[in-house]
């Protein structure tokens, strides 16, 4: 029961993450110690299983599936998603220096313990450290599309949603962003239970998800510390977007005047920016930012005494 527990805090963390621009829940999977046990059971969402299923044979069918970590993971991340996306749009609205503050303490210590399970750091392995970071750090330079409602572009964004998500240090809520349909997803179709919107984007979410995870965990059991490195690269490139200071850049039209919904300008994109003076604002962002370093440092150790202990 302890174990099913901290499996749905851990689900919670991935899914909290997933509703952040910026933060992957990949990396959350990662620093939790259940990113390769996730993609493999996810794998596992096969003919093998409808088999199972179909036959009755439900202690083989969770075996097969992991269900002991799968759902309670699946039950704390659709939870969180659902839960925290009204809070997340109140805290972002009132204190976004110290939501990022602490992603990015958060990010920052797991590129220490990501990068150590790379063993040995060879020449190659150095270099795709540094595509990793290259590709993660270029994604913040597009510019983000418009709204599209149109129900084959929201299954496209649904699998290209879903694949970012699970890959460390790669933001699907930031990838929606850049598809400009980030608040329409987030804060109409689930804050709003809006299901003609729901339906299209969760149709993608499940075609992408059982494709890409055969794709990542084969490419794990061929070239883990590869993967790894380029993975950790990811995470650092990240940073770039989760940094807390950031000026709003907005939408314009052709006669260079904001474009207005419901009465606000719409934002283009964020650009990272410098505090513009030492004052009690930045002071509590650096003390949240250490928090969350110790937060994953502390989750480490704790991690690292339960496998001792065993």
């Amino acid at each position: 029961m302890r174990d099913h527990l901290i499996n749905v805090l851990k689900g919670m963390g991935i899914g909290v993450a997933n509703v952040i621009p910026g933060v992957s829940g990949g990396t959350i999977a990662v620093i939790t110690g259940v990113f390769e046990p996730l993609i493999n059971a996810i794998k596992s969402l096969d003919v093998t299983a409808l088999r199972l299923l179909g036959a009755g044979r439900f202690q083989a069918l969770s075996q097969h599936l992991n269900l002991p970590l799968l759902l309670p993971l699946a039950i704390g991340l659709f939870a969180a998603i659902v839960s925290f996306a009204r809070l997340l749009e109140y805290l972002f609205g009132h204190y976004p220096v110290y939501v990022w503050a602490y992603f990015f303490g958060l990010i920052l210590a797991s590129i220490y313990f990501v990068g150590k399970t790379v063993r040995p750091w060879t020449v190659v392995r150095v270099g795709l450290l540094l595509a990793g970071v290259t590709m993660a750090v270029a994604l913040t330079f597009l510019n983000p599309a418009v709204e599209n409602r149109n129900p084959a572009y929201l299954f496209l964004c649904g699998v290209a949603a879903i694949c970012s998500m699970i890959l460390p240090g790669i933001s699907g809520s930031f990838v929606l962003l850049l598809l400009g349909n980030y608040e329409l997803i987030v804060f109409e179709a689930i804050s709003q239970a809006q299901f003609s919107l729901l339906a299209p984007f969760a149709a993608g979410c499940a075609i992408g998800l059982a494709a890409f995870s055969h794709l990542l965990s084969w490419v794990l059991r061929v070239a883990r510390h590869e993967t790894l490195a380029v993975l950790t690269g990811f995470i650092a490139g990240s940073l770039v977007t989760i940094w807390p200071w950031k000026e709003a850049i907005y939408r314009l039209t052709q006669t260079g005047e904001a474009v207005l919904k419901e009465g606000q300008p719409v934002i283009f994109k964020y650009r990272p920016v410098l505090p513009e003076a030492l004052n009690a604002e930045v002071g509590i962002a650096l003390l949240i930012l250490i928090a969350g370093i110790l937060s994953i440092w502390i989750t480490e150790s704790v991690a690292a005494r339960s496998k001792d202990g065993r």
